[in-house]
């Protein structure tokens, strides 16, 4: 649709904004010519009309005249017919090797089904051209459009912002607010007004983002090492490392690009997804007919900054609910396994027969007994994107996931809005422990990642950790000499020796089961003393292990082996 803008002659005296206003008309001018050339058809459309007076509705029909859609290729409707003509002639070539009026028969019906095909494609290319033509007069028209509001919103504004990330926030609502007013179906827009309405935009998002930074500055600092070792990672293969200039650009890194409508969207579209196999679930036996039920149920969430996090990171920036769908579908079965498993028993039952003369007599019938098991395990959503995304993928992820986007007021109600981006207790640990050279090695590495979120299978400071991977990267790189590569929990019990808690000195592995459905050790921290230890949780922070629940599920202190 051609959306044209309008420029006063105030505006117009600016000899750049000229320029790029003319050349907008001009793109304008070619997007209305080539509109006007698309096939028209036309319609009859029914109007209602209500009399005031009596209050009576009137249908009449009105003749208006529309754009016929584009043809569509039709390659569904042919590729029946010529999958069967194929065969036809690998048959007819066949019975051909031995009759050589056959095979010229058959060679000249090839020829001419060529030139069908040929004739057919020249057909749908000519009928199509009008529209691939309309198709690149809009694309340049709006591009030249976009132009002219940049220009615009120079001259009103004295210029872009010099900070990168309130530039980047500037010409992002330029674009916003363009697209904005051409889906409202403005033929008519006011440049002035658009651009004015997109400074208003960016200034409340810088706004609202400095608000946020100055709240969580220890949450920024997370990001920006982050989003350095990422970029430090793609500069050896682009010049991706060029999102890094100043630190308002790890903002922009770490900033959700999609329309707030987009992304709730997506997340609304999950939620109802959720909700028709808790429906399923609940309505189970009255949609199924089996003799005895057994539920094995995991519980039914998601975390929403996880789901838009991860759809971003996977589709590498921007994207609309369409592209998201398929994400979606992949994301949804791969958290949520539903198994429904039927077994059969022979039973019998006492059942009452009648004869012939009207005696009863009772006798023992057997049947078979339906019994149907239904387990559903959900896999966590956080847990999947390690199976699922690339190295550049998954270090994305957690950037996202390390600032929320730097939108916490997207998904207000999430448990992420109250862990990550705040600041995190620190220990002070007692000098006289820092004395062991091997355990302050430790924990001059270890500290380096506080704040730092937790992703399942993350293993580098690049994607983040969980918390085997935590203790492994700083066992690995304290530089006291081990290198026990990447383990799980129970890989590092197996290649600790158990300590007594009397006994466990700061420096030692404190290990725990139970904390998820595993077998072994489902958790791992370093012991710090005092009651403490550094771990990746969610973040990575000390904590107390004598709470009721790390009391709950402790299992065992381990000494590392002498590197």
């Amino acid at each position: 649709m051609a959306v044209r803008l309008q420029f006063t002659e105030e505006e117009l005296a600016d000899s750049k904004l000229n320029k790029s206003a003319h050349k907008a008309q001009r793109r304008t001018d070619k997007l209305e010519k080539a509109e006007k050339k698309l096939p028209k058809k036309t319609v009859r459309k029914p109007v209602r009309t209500v009399d005031p007076q009596t209050g009576k509705v009137k249908t009449t029909l009105q003749f208006a005249e529309v754009t016929k859609k584009p043809p569509s290729s039709k390659l569904t409707q042919t590729a029946a017919a010529d999958a069967a003509l194929a065969k036809l002639h690998h048959e007819a070539r066949e019975a051909g090797e031995d009759n050589s009026g056959v095979e010229a028969a058959n060679t000249l019906t090839q020829t001419a089904e060529g030139g069908v095909h040929t004739a057919r494609s020249v057909y749908h290319n000519h009928r199509a051209k009008p529209y691939r033509t309309a198709a690149r007069a809009e694309k340049r028209a709006d591009r030249a459009n976009v132009s002219a509001l940049k220009q615009e919103f120079s001259q009103q504004n004295g210029g872009f912002s010099s900070n990168p990330y309130s530039r980047w926030q500037q010409k992002r609502a330029i674009k916003k607010e363009y697209a904005r007013a051409k889906k409202a179906g403005g033929q008519t827009v006011s440049a002035a007004q658009t651009s004015a309405k997109a400074a208003e935009k960016a200034a409340e998002g810088s706004k609202k983002a400095g608000q946020f930074i100055a709240r969580h500055k220890k949450g920024f600092l997370i990001v920006g090492a982050l989003g350095l070792i990422v970029a430090m990672f793609l500069s050896l293969f682009s010049s991706c490392s060029m999102f890094l200039q100043g630190g308002a650009g790890g903002v922009a890194l770490s900033t959700y690009p999609s329309e707030d409508s987009e992304m709730l969207a997506a997340e609304a579209a999950y939620a109802g997804m959720e909700a028709e196999l808790q429906n399923y679930l609940d309505t189970y036996e009255s949609t199924h007919d089996y003799d005895e039920y057994h539920y094995d149920l995991d519980s039914i969430e998601h975390d929403p900054y996880v789901l838009i996090s991860y759809i971003t990171a996977y589709l590498g920036g921007e994207w609309t609910m369409a592209e998201a769908q398929p994400v979606l579908d992949m994301l949804f079965e791969k958290q949520y396994i539903l198994t429904e498993t039927v077994t059969t028993e022979i039973r019998t039952r006492t059942e009452t027969e009648t004869d012939e003369e009207g005696n009863e007599t009772e006798v023992e019938v057997e049947y078979t007994y339906y019994i149907c098991t239904v387990t559903l395990e959900n896999f966590n959503l956080s847990h999947v994107p390690v199976y699922t995304m690339s190295q550049d993928q998954l270090s994305m992820y957690a950037i996202y996931m390390a600032a929320l986007g730097n939108r916490p007021d997207l998904f207000p109600g999430s448990d992420y809005v109250n862990l990550y981006g705040t600041d995190y207790e620190r220990y002070e640990i007692p000098p006289e422990a820092l004395e062991d050279e091997q355990f302050a090695a430790m924990i001059k590495e270890a500290e380096k990642y506080l704040g730092y979120p937790y992703v399942w299978g993350g293993s580098s400071p690049a994607t983040s950790f969980d918390c085997s991977g935590f203790v492994s990267w700083v066992v690995n790189h304290c530089g006291v000499g081990w290198n026990v590569g990447r383990l799980g929990a129970t890989g590092l019990y197996n290649i600790c020796t158990p300590v007594s808690s009397a006994n466990a000195r700061p420096g030692d592995l404190i290990f725990f089961q139970g904390t998820y459905d595993t077998t072994g050790m489902s958790h791992v921290g370093i012991y710090v003393g005092g009651g403490q230890m550094i771990h990746c949780g969610d973040p990575i922070r000390y904590v107390s292990i004598e709470t009721s629940y790390w009391q709950a599920h402790f299992a065992a202190f381990g000494r590392l082996p002498s590197p």
